[in-house]
Parts: structure tokens; C-alpha cells; sequence
């Protein structure tokens, strides 16, 4: 599937009616590109729970999604997310996730651009991210560096590899 092609992309803001093709986007990529990082019983404790209301629950607390939707073999879907949320004053956290099919595109970067976007109008000064295996090199060509890796709980407790990254996106004056 990943040979087929993508029409009508389209990137905007998310709304709370498309978090059920979020978790679907989330899940996909876990699943697909997780597993070349990942042992399979990460991946399927990584994905447990990734339901829309985990979405919804976050766009209600302040956290603001973009999405990728394109047509796929005459389907429109989520492609891919990313996210801006506030950690501490000027320090914002991020995410981005795509679908295998949309994987190498310039569909994340240009998701995690919007991202970025939204967090420097919002006073970011520093974005952060606990960084999968899998998306290190993805946020290194994004200009995030490497302070340290350890490892992050998900939700479901399971502990999984991560490496905390960092991009300096606005000087202080």
C-alpha cells in the first residue's frame, strides 16, 4: 500500500470530530513503523488504549492537534497528527505521527512545521519531546538535537526506550 498514491492533501487545525481517525493514524504508525524499533510487545502496549477519547480528553485540556487528510484509493483519511501543548512557560512539548502510507513524504515535517508554528505564537521559546526510537532521525533532520535517552511510561505503565530531544525555535530577547 505504501506504493499508492495520495490526492487533495490537505493540512489544517484538528477538531474534536476527527479524533477517532487520530488514534486510527497513531495506531497505524505504531504499528507499522514501530516495529523496526521496537520489540512487538512494546508496540502492542504503546498502542493499548489509543482511542479517540484519549484525543478528545487532551484537545479539551489545551493540547492543539493538526492534521494531514488526503484521499487514498478514493478514501479520505487522517494521514498524520502532530501536536502543541504548553509543558512549562516558554518550553512547549510536540509530536508527530503518520501513517506508513504517507511515511517519507514530507507529510510529518510539514505537520510538525504547523506544530511549531502554533507553539512560537504562543510564546515557545523551546519545544521538547520524549522522541521514539523511531522518529530520533525524523526530528534530528527537523533540527531537534539529542540531550539524553532513557525511557517513558505509557499510560498502560509498560516502560519503553525514548530519547528526550530539544529545538531552540525562538531567542529571548
Amino acid at each position: 500500500m505504501a506504493s499508492s498514491s495520495i490526492a487533495e492533501l490537505d493540512i489544517r487545525r484538528a477538531q474534536l470530530s476527527d479524533v477517532d481517525e487520530i488514534a486510527e493514524a497513531h495506531r497505524d504508525s505504531i504499528q507499522s513503523i514501530g516495529l523496526a524499533f521496537y520489540p512487538p510487545n512494546d508496540v502492542e502496549a504503546w498502542q493499548e488504549g489509543l482511542t479517540g477519547d484519549v484525543y478528545r480528553r487532551a484537545m479539551q485540556g489545551g493540547e492543539v492537534f493538526f492534521v494531514a487528510t488526503g484521499r487514498v484509493d478514493g478514501t479520505t483519511l487522517v494521514l498524520g497528527f502532530a501536536s502543541d501543548y504548553r509543558l512549562e512557560g516558554a518550553v512547549h512539548g510536540t509530536s508527530a505521527y503518520v501513517r506508513a502510507i504517507a511515511a517519507r513524504r514530507g507529510i510529518g515535517s510539514a505537520l510538525l512545521r504547523r506544530a511549531e508554528e502554533h507553539a512560537v505564537a504562543h510564546g515557545a521559546r523551546t519545544i521538547q519531546i520524549e522522541a521514539s526510537l523511531a522518529g530520533v532521525e525524523f526530528y534530528r533532520a527537523n533540527g531537534y538535537e539529542e540531550l539524553r535517552r532513557g525511557e517513558t511510561r505509557l499510560k498502560s505503565g509498560h516502560p519503553i526506550a525514548c530519547v528526550l530531544m530539544r529545538k531552540e525555535v525562538a531567542r529571548t530577547r
